[in-house]
């Protein structure tokens, strides 16, 4: 018996005249990501993406732990395949979810014929394979409206498919098919869930991440490396460029009034992560920004610290309150790397009594006794990029 597997597309099928390049792009991210597990062939047929195991010993429970982890799809398949004939159907239905419907105590059948040649309609083969079901497994009675097994039939152009509860997938779509963007990637909990939910909207990574050393550790840095090599199980590998910030907070910190300094940073931030999106092919710069979660992100700071460029900052969790936030971080499994205690370079030189609603004009008299340009310069022409 044949195992395949039918992935099935969510807002994809929805696309217009772009919707031919959406399923390309998607099938191109499973191949990568399915390569180590065995020769797949992959391709799409009427709105279904069919991963076809090419020999033995292709690693299917990989395959699909995988697939799991890529944007695009709502729905995993594990099914059955045989010819389209009502007998082998009905035997391959017992045979291939014997262990589903053994164990269950309630069922129910539905078709799908894709193929209208068939001579039999879909109401029609789910009562004939219900019917035999139910004689087949005694301890089974039809529940159609909450059911632990829902047996599906879909007869294809190519096979009839036979398979039970579909596995659920990531959603979204396809990486790289909305363009690629910078994301500030911090050591806290914010940054990676901003990175994860914009990757669920197609979007290609470049991570940036700022640190002082020896304000700093290494293990700080190490763990940012973690918590890109997480959010990439979902998002693809991310480049990081690693910025030294030491000299630029040591020089705010030594010329600039206090309650500025986490403003001040935070435009330096900005300002040298859309040098480096620029360089890199960004469209956008993203955030882990939260409305009013912390000083430096009131409307009047996030309007201050944005003003002087001209990328726009994508901030996918800005209204959303920290528990929304951790329930997130916690099943794409960075949370738990988020809170080890290893400061990142935020929390440097953090003033006492920070300015919650900065005036753009201040903080640009502020910036005057700085060589910024320079200092950002310096900073970036020592990036490393991992």
């Amino acid at each position: 018996m044949k195992e395949i597997l039918l992935l099935k597309l969510g807002e994809l099928v929805l696309k217009g005249l772009n919707r031919g390049n959406f399923e390309k792009r998607l099938m191109k991210n499973i191949n990568w990501r399915l390569r180590k597990f065995g020769d797949f062939k992959i391709y799409c047929l009427q709105s279904t993406i069919y991963v076809d195991p090419q020999s033995d010993d292709c690693d299917m429970d990989s395959a699909v732990e995988a697939i799991k982890k890529i944007f695009g799809i709502v729905n995993i398949c594990r099914a059955a395949e045989c010819e389209k004939d009502m007998e082998k159907i009905v035997e391959v239905a017992k045979e291939y979810l014997c262990d589903e419907l053994s164990s269950a105590r309630t069922f129910k059948v539905e078709a799908k014929r894709s193929d209208k040649s068939f001579p039999m309609k879909s109401p029609e083969i789910a009562f004939e394979v219900g019917g035999a079901l139910h004689d087949a497994f005694e301890n089974l009675e039809v529940d159609v409206k909450n059911p632990e097994v829902l047996v599906k039939v879909e007869v294809r152009d190519r096979a009839a498919y036979i398979h039970a509860n579909p596995i659920p997938g990531a959603g979204g779509l396809p990486i790289g098919i909305n363009g690629r963007a910078a994301i500030l990637l911090s050591g806290g909990i914010d940054s990676p869930v901003a990175a994860y939910m914009m990757a669920k909207r197609g979007v290609e990574l470049f991570g940036v991440h700022f640190f002082s050393y020896p304000y700093t550790s290494e293990r700080a840095k190490e763990k940012v490396i973690e918590l890109a090599r997480l959010v990439g199980e979902y998002a693809g590998n991310i480049k990081i460029a690693m910025v030294p910030f030491t000299k630029i907070q040591e020089e705010i910190r030594a010329h600039c009034k206090e309650e500025y300094f986490t403003i001040i940073m935070r435009r330096f931030m900005m300002y040298i992560a859309e040098k480096v999106a620029e360089a890199n092919d960004c469209g956008a710069l993203i955030t882990g920004e939260s409305l009013g979660q912390v000083a430096s992100q009131t409307m009047e700071a996030l309007c201050v610290t944005e003003n002087g460029i001209n990328l726009p900052v994508l901030r996918p969790v800005i209204g959303m309150d920290k528990e929304e936030i951790v329930t997130i971080a916690r099943r794409i499994n960075t949370f738990e790397t988020s809170i080890l205690p290893y400061e990142d370079c935020c929390t440097v030189f953090t003033p006492k009594h920070p300015r919650t609603k900065p005036k753009l004009e201040y903080i640009i008299e502020e910036e005057k006794k700085l060589p910024f340009a320079s200092l950002a310069a310096e900073a970036i022409a020592n990036i490393e990029i991992i």
